[in-house]
């Protein structure tokens, strides 16, 4: 789109543009109002009201050296003729013999910044009374309505231009993200089975505490990358997928992700309270990831000698979980924001992950129709998981 027609939408953008022209010629009674743009080389049409079939429709163009716009241009002042035949200047002009008009105006567009858009201007075959104050006053406080607009109009086509290059980079952000968080997977995973493997080996002391280090930090570096993964597949629009069956055998899964922390957090009392005669219909690889954030939550903000409970029950309509640890209460402030990303819990404890836990267990739970909410007071701190469609 040349840069003519882009003038024009603008100002056909203006939602008043056809009322203040009609209100142009209903109070002059001239049958002529236009909006032009001007530049050095050109005229052009942007916006007109023909009562008198004077011939130019919005893209029309005349030469510039054949208006008067183009003294308008350089003095940048209105010109205001009553009645071209009785006035000492434009008596014998070439433009109002030319174009046929007796009464002419013509007022500056200034654009916020100083620039000189064009000219709202007015004319027709008969005289007009035009050099009163109401008149003049009328088309000075419509030039600037027009220039206002155009300005907001230029502002808002910066920011839509900036919000359209920073959603790019953070698409690209998100997606460099999710490559690189796909490609650490295999490394650590290598890491960690090596761990495994050194643990059943005859090592000295100091060693068995290194490979300890070395496997419990590839289990932190896994569960942080599967967060990563899910938030920037939430950012690129995938959202939480789910692989869901009818008999999803919960309490295997439930087990494994303790039997794993366990591991990592050895001589803990973790207490479980299962009643699941009814099978879940669920994606268990899911749940267990949630799990795996709220159980690893209430050992982590919960002292080494308190004991961790974990209830799971199931029934023909829901699929219920709880994770209840003692310790601090988490405040009212946090709890408003504990869902959110990048959100931690502030207990003076050092934290590792980047706070992405709870936001992505909440967003496992809804994307099985479910609720993940929290309860938290100064005896114990309960994180609640309720899910419906459960298999008969």
């Amino acid at each position: 789109m040349d840069s003519k027609q882009k003038d024009i939408d603008a100002i056909n953008q203006i939602p008043v543009i056809n009322q203040i022209l009609e209100v142009i010629c209903g109070t002059t009674g001239m049958g002529f109002a236009a909006i032009a743009r001007v530049t050095p080389d050109s005229w052009t049409t942007c916006a007109v009201r023909d009562e008198i079939l004077f011939g130019l429709k919005p893209g029309d163009e005349l030469q510039i050296e054949t208006t008067i716009c183009n003294e308008i241009q350089m003095s940048r002042l209105p010109v205001v003729i009553n009645h071209v035949a009785n006035d000492l200047h434009y008596a014998d002009h070439a433009t109002p013999k030319m174009y046929g008009f007796q009464s002419y105006i013509s007022i500056p567009i200034i654009t916020k910044d100083g620039s000189f858009f064009g000219t709202l201007c007015s004319l027709d075959p008969e005289p007009a009374i035009l050099d009163t104050p109401q008149v003049m006053g009328m088309f000075k406080l419509f030039a600037d309505l027009i220039a206002f607009h155009l300005h907001a109009l230029q502002e808002l086509t910066i920011t839509e231009i900036s919000l359209q290059e920073a959603q790019k980079t953070s698409e690209l952000r998100d997606q460099f993200i999710a490559i690189l968080g796909h490609d650490l997977r295999n490394p650590v995973g290598a890491i960690r089975n090596g761990a495994q493997l050194l643990l059943r080996s005859e090592l000295k002391e100091r060693d068995l505490k290194l490979v300890n280090v070395i496997k419990d930090s590839s289990y932190r570096i896994t569960g942080l990358i599967e967060n990563v993964l899910d938030f920037a597949r939430g950012r690129l629009g995938d959202g939480i997928t789910l692989d869901a069956t009818r008999n999803e055998k919960i309490r295997e899964d439930l087990d494994e992700v303790i039997r794993e922390l366990n591991m990592i957090w050895p001589g803990r009392k973790i207490e479980t309270i299962y009643d699941l005669d009814y099978a879940v219909h669920c994606d268990g690889k899911r749940i267990a990831q949630l799990f795996s954030n709220l159980l690893g939550n209430a050992l982590t903000y919960s002292t080494a000698e308190s004991v961790v409970t974990v209830k799971a029950f199931s029934d023909p309509q829901k699929f219920h979980l709880e994770v209840i640890n003692t310790g601090n209460q988490i405040p009212d402030s946090k709890l408003e924001r504990l869902f959110e990303p990048f959100s931690r819990i502030e207990t003076g404890k050092s934290k590792d992950g980047l706070g992405l836990g709870l936001y992505i267990s909440k967003e496992i739970a809804h994307a099985h129709g479910g609720h993940l909410l929290v309860d938290s007071n100064s005896e114990y701190t309960c994180f609640k998981l309720i899910i419906p469609q459960l298999a008969g």
